[in-house]
């Protein structure tokens, strides 16, 4: 049995200072890979540095979350470009749109997940959808993505509606679930969960944030702790856990193509 987390950000310090006692115990776990998500130029570049270091098990993604757009430099933008060439990339993002934190303007963060989408389409490389408050404005944009061409990216940490989670599968998009969906007030995204074509799901810790239960705000969030959004989602789905573990790790190697 195998397990592999999609989306974390291991260069937080919560998990930096204790990087290779994190990917212990997430091997330990069965949680055989991870993907170490950028949210700025310095943490895409962090992510590489890590995912070169623990070669065997972490690959990277290297974008500019939207709510960081607004304090990126006038050439940041170019170096993830290149840094998307790098060796162990395997994705773009996290990009997005957020409603909730009103740090940056909205047509900024529009004009940077704009980007991102396009580099996927470019690269050929996944992006990775970040979406608080704004599920509406996120249909538009993938929408008109798109018409320009396939689209193949996820939804992170999904927390919308089923119409718009398989209208985002039609339009060639993932669905991603993270530790929120064993919550107890959670029952709506653990619909969505079940009810997902088996092939487009996909799990995430989103670590060190959104710890699942039952280590809920024991510690920080980590990709061992999977294993708890995993049996979740399994039981929801009426499947034997290691059946749900062997899919959506198949899952997520053809959607990143990593071995």
């Amino acid at each position: 049995m195998q397990l592999i987390d999609t989306h974390t950000h291991l260069f937080e310090d919560r998990l930096c200072d204790q990087l290779p006692n994190v990917v212990l115990r997430a091997q330990q776990a069965g949680v055989s890979q991870s993907v170490c998500i950028g949210t700025d130029v310095q943490t895409s570049k962090r992510s590489v540095e890590i995912a070169q270091r623990f070669s065997d098990s972490i690959f990277a993604a290297v974008g500019i979350q939207p709510n960081y757009c607004h304090l990126a430099k006038a050439d940041d933008w170019d170096q993830i470009v290149a840094l998307a060439k790098q060796d162990r990339v395997c994705a773009v993002g996290e990009t997005g749109l957020d409603r909730y934190w009103n740090e940056c303007p909205f047509d900024l963060q529009q004009d940077y997940f704009d980007r991102h989408i396009r580099l996927s389409q470019e690269t050929n490389l996944p992006f990775v959808v970040h979406m608080r408050d704004c599920l509406p404005d996120v249909m538009v944009m993938l929408r008109e993505g798109r018409q320009r061409g396939p689209l193949h990216g996820v939804m992170h940490s999904y927390t919308g509606d089923l119409t718009s989670a398989l209208e985002c599968i039609e339009l060639g998009l993932h669905i991603s679930f993270a530790g929120m969906v064993t919550y107890k007030n959670a029952a709506d995204i653990r619909d969505v969960a079940a009810k997902i074509p088996a092939d487009r799901v996909l799990i995430e810790t989103d670590s060190p944030y959104l710890s699942p239960e039952p280590k809920r705000k024991q510690r920080p969030n980590e990709p061992a702790l999977l294993v708890h959004t995993a049996a979740c989602i399994a039981e929801v789905r009426n499947i034997p856990f290691a059946e749900f573990a062997e899919l959506t790790s198949n899952n997520a190697k053809q959607f990143f193509r990593i071995a």
